[in-house]
């Protein structure tokens, strides 16, 4: 793009080759001839950039630098340009060099996790020992509350005569239940009218009785 012609002043915007995931990056360049170019080196100044860092456009400057003290003499527009694509396309593969390495170092670090979580903790004497402290105390706390817990239950248990004494109706608490479930306890007079033509065995007439 020509932005002047006295002096001639224009610019020319580099773009690298596409890198990974088809990110570029680019640069504009400003060039100025001066009186007695190329016998003169040309001012020259980055107006704009994408996807360079600071380091980047200072080693760019560097580079067009060296190139026209190398060229002067001669036309180099051409020839600046092309060493800064060069550059450009420099800076793609370092990027991409980087997020490889980037992604390489990642891995690593998660596979020496994974190591780690499955072999776990080195086991020395020290560490051991704490272990085993801890490990002691906190059983030792779990016996206390189990025997506190049965000592309490040992208490709160009453017995049978204590239950009778505090609730007189539990000797006809089942008859009370069968009556409140609809059921009733129906006893057959009829089979204990006849007892008396029972003949019954006096117990002592009994060869084998045994009174003991």
């Amino acid at each position: 793009t020509v932005l002047s012609e006295n002096p001639t002043t224009f610019t020319i915007t580099v773009t690298s080759e596409a890198g990974e995931n088809g990110e570029t990056v680019q640069t504009t360049l400003k060039f100025t001839y001066r009186e007695k170019y190329p016998d003169e080196t040309p001012l020259y100044e980055i107006v704009s950039q994408e996807n360079l860092d600071d380091n980047d456009v200072t080693d760019i400057i560097k580079l067009l630098g060296q190139q026209v003290e190398e060229n002067l003499g001669m036309v180099m527009i051409f020839t600046l340009v092309s060493t800064v694509q060069e550059k450009l396309n420099e800076i793609v593969d370092q990027i991409k060099t980087r997020r490889e390495e980037e992604k390489k170092q990642k891995e690593r670090e998660a596979e020496e996790e994974e190591k780690q979580r499955f072999h776990g903790t080195p086991v020395t004497i020290e560490n051991f020992l704490n272990w085993k402290a801890k490990f002691d105390a906190e059983l030792l706390e779990i016996k206390r509350k189990k025997m506190k817990e049965e000592e309490q239950a040992g208490k709160n248990k009453l017995s049978g005569k204590q239950l009778f004494e505090m609730d007189h109706n539990l000797d006809t608490s089942d008859i009370q239940f069968l009556e409140e479930a609809g059921n009733s306890v129906e006893v057959d007079e009829s089979l204990f009218q006849e007892m008396d033509d029972v003949e019954l065995e006096d117990e002592e007439d009994d060869p084998d009785y045994n009174p003991v």
